[in-house]
């Protein structure tokens, strides 16, 4: 069996490249560093899907990392005989796309689904929630900074995932047909408002940290400052606006397919607190 994985020096691709690995599968990553991308050594490392394709019996589709090739390289696929195919979507798929933050960094969560549904080809779409690496990205440089988080929203809630959970399902998907045909919702075990969330953190780093609601206007040049853009920061307010009347949805499928529970945000935190310490980058 070889599988190719799309995006896999990914926070959800390289996971899935040694999860894959150490299940035996023979596993072609496709990476724009195929020199220097540091895989397990039975890895074959390609710097192209349609390098990678040739005698492959399961691709895992990231839509970020494929881009504009994306309905190409599902084309391919078919073309090159695959049988499966596992598409890395998102839990508000189908929302407008003003309210799907992700698109602004080039997801193509709706996209990448309906063109492996589409595809003739037996297939698996996994909608995870909010990646528990995104608050490092948004957070950690006022946590770093001080004891206050600024942000939109003090209740809304999410039920971050971590992505490791995220590529042990995608293993699953890839090597058995237990989960062909499934829009697979995947959240983490709890949900928390943002000043839980906050609160979580603090605990873990013995830290008084508090989450405090800013105008829309300072989060959106927060935002624009760390990177994201006012377009990532305006679908980010709109996503959070809907759970204040509506809380997070928890689902528990990851724990279904894996036989054992989502791994908690507090635990994730606690094995990357570096990722969140003063000292981070200095």
């Amino acid at each position: 069996m070889t599988i190719v994985v799309t995006g896999a020096t990914g926070n959800v691709g390289r996971p899935l490249v040694a999860e894959l690995a150490a299940a035996g599968a023979r596993v072609r990553a496709v990476t724009r560093t195929p020199k220097t991308a540091g895989f397990p050594a039975d890895v074959e490392p390609v710097g192209s899907a349609a390098d990678a394709l040739t005698g492959a019996s399961a691709v895992f589709l990231n839509s970020r990392a494929l881009g504009e090739q994306l309905p190409n390289v599902v084309a391919q696929c078919v073309r090159a005989g695959v049988s499966k195919l596992v598409a890395l979507s998102a839990i508000n798929a189908d929302d407008d796309f003003s309210r799907q933050p992700s698109r602004f960094r080039g997801d193509r969560n709706k996209e990448v689904e309906q063109l492996a549904v589409q595809s003739g080809l037996a297939w698996v779409s996994l909608r995870p929630t909010v990646f528990a690496t995104n608050f490092v990205g948004m957070w950690s440089p006022q946590i770093r900074a001080g004891d206050v988080v600024g942000g939109p929203y003090a209740a809304a809630s999410t039920a971050p995932i971590v992505e490791s959970d995220i590529s042990a399902v995608a293993a699953r998907a890839l090597l058995t047909d237990e989960l062909v045909g499934q829009r697979i919702p995947l959240t983490g075990p709890q949900a928390f408002t943002n000043s839980e969330l906050v609160e979580v953190i603090g605990a873990v780093l013995g830290r008084p940290l508090q989450y405090r609601e800013v105008p829309t206007e300072l989060v959106r040049q927060r935002f624009i400052g760390i990177g994201f853009g006012a377009d990532f920061a305006d679908a980010y307010m709109s996503m959070l606006a809907e759970t204040l009347d509506k809380p997070a949805l928890v689902t528990h499928d990851v724990e279904k397919i894996l036989g054992r529970p989502a791994t908690p945000f507090a635990d994730w935190v606690s094995a990357h607190r570096d990722l969140f310490t003063r000292s981070e980058g200095a």
